[in-house]
């Protein structure tokens, strides 16, 4: 039985594909084993969203080769398919595989011995692409549900409409069938995972409010979570919804990019800083104990001091709960990547560094505004300084003293505090074992 291991880079869909993939190579015969441990096949699941994660893949490539200077390395996935020729160039890569090709692993290793040149299959994306389901299974109570992928905006900064392709979903009653086989395999938590999920529906004719009002109903899924969606795309409809259901989690993830119009205009977002707030202020209403994050960029081109204390103040006006915060990074072949106006990287990590300050003080208020208050969690993971930790429906990661019988327990829980670091110490009200 040969050994393969597998390490992921980038997003929740990404390491959702590889725990598909992972699964058909265990269907086959093959052994999984950690990373960082001598395997006979490596298998790196690359991204390309930014500089940094161009150079994990060589990095996580140097690394298979120290633990195992014989192991068979695959590289797959979005920088695979941008840059296969480069991959190559490294040496010690023995084959490449691009988006669609990465689903048929099993096929291209039937030999597995070191190669003296790279063989690549990373074809151009057509019209015709076809979409794999996959969801992630590693944690006992959450896992992860691709139900959308490709995209078909053209983000001045982004590389992913080449690398994946354009938007494209399956029918819902398949996805529906997903939800109820992991509720049947003991999952509680399933979090909406996909490139552009609001755009929901271009291959069926659906919509993505149709999709939420079909999940809604599987029994045995306690919750859902929707992982990120455009802000042009958070409709009154979905919202109206989320916050009278069964089961979607008052949680949104909503890419803002810059609080800047400017620079908003110049990354062809589709929305301006009022749709923005207007929907931010929207789901408050409706759900004041909402957890909203956003994703942000610093150091765009062009983007002046001016800018970035425009887009300061616009986020911090704003009851967001946490940020998520990238420094910019040119992609080549992007619009953004020859536009006028760099900023240095010197003036990028400044910026990153304030606005990190900024999501660390609206995560503490927005905790801080929590407690006293009672809220579900499911108990998922036995910390080393002897608490157990899990979420709860509004995404605040909470603390209490570990009890091993109430692991993998729903409980109800006051949140007394103190906060720390963005975690809450807790105690418990009540438990129960999950259904």
């Amino acid at each position: 039985m040969k050994k393969v291991a597998f390490h992921t880079l980038g997003c929740k869909l990404n390491f959702a594909e590889t725990s598909e993939i992972g699964r058909q190579l265990e269907e086959a015969g093959y052994e999984r084993v950690r990373f960082g441990t001598p395997a006979d096949i490596t298998v790196i699941h690359t991204c390309s969203v930014t500089g940094s994660a161009d150079r994990k893949t060589r990095q996580a490539v140097h690394k298979a080769l120290h633990v195992s200077p014989g192991s068979f390395i695959v590289a797959m996935g979005c920088y695979a398919q941008l840059n296969p020729e480069e991959i190559a160039s490294w040496g010690g890569v023995d084959l490449v595989l691009g988006t669609s090709d990465k689903f048929d692993l099993v096929k291209y290793l039937n030999d597995t011995h070191k190669k003296d040149h790279t063989e690549i299959h990373s074809c151009e994306l057509g019209e015709d692409q076809k979409f794999f389901a996959a969801h992630s299974t590693a944690e006992r109570t959450r896992a992860f549900l691709k139900v959308q992928d490709g995209c078909d905006y053209l983000c001045s900064y982004c590389t992913i409409p080449k690398a994946r392709g354009s938007s494209r979903n399956p029918e819902i009653s398949s996805i529906v069938g997903q939800a109820k086989i992991m509720a049947s395999q003991g999952l509680r938590e399933i979090v909406l995972t996909g490139i552009n999920i609001g755009d929901f529906g271009k291959s069926t004719g659906d919509s993505f409010i149709d999709l939420v009002k079909q999940l809604d109903e599987v029994e045995g899924i306690l919750r859902f979570r929707i992982s990120s969606i455009e802000p042009n795309l958070v409709t009154d409809e979905v919202i109206s919804f989320v916050a009278g259901s069964k089961r979607f989690a008052p949680h949104f993830h909503i890419p803002l990019q810059s609080g800047s119009d400017k620079i908003l205009k110049l990354m062809k977002r589709r929305y301006l800083t009022p749709v923005f707030a207007d929907r931010i202020l929207k789901i408050k209403s409706l759900m004041p104990d909402a957890c909203i994050g956003a994703d942000v960029i610093v150091g765009f081109p062009g983007e002046t001091d001016e800018d970035f204390q425009d887009a300061c103040k616009f986020i911090s006006s704003l009851p967001l709960s946490y940020l998520h915060v990238f420094t910019y990074s040119e992609r080549p072949g992007t619009p953004a990547a020859v536009m006028t106006g760099k900023v240095p990287n010197r003036i990028r990590d400044d910026r990153s560094h304030i606005l990190h300050d900024i999501g660390n003080k609206l995560k503490h208020d927005f905790c801080t505004g929590q407690l006293g208050k009672e809220r579900v969690v499911i108990f998922e993971q036995h910390k080393p300084d002897g608490t157990m930790s899990g979420f709860t429906d509004n995404y605040v990661e909470v603390r209490v003293r570990h009890q091993h019988e109430f692991l993998h327990h729903i409980g109800l829980v006051e949140l007394c505090g103190p906060v720390t670091d963005g975690i809450v110490a807790s105690k418990i009200i009540s438990t129960k074992p999950l259904p």
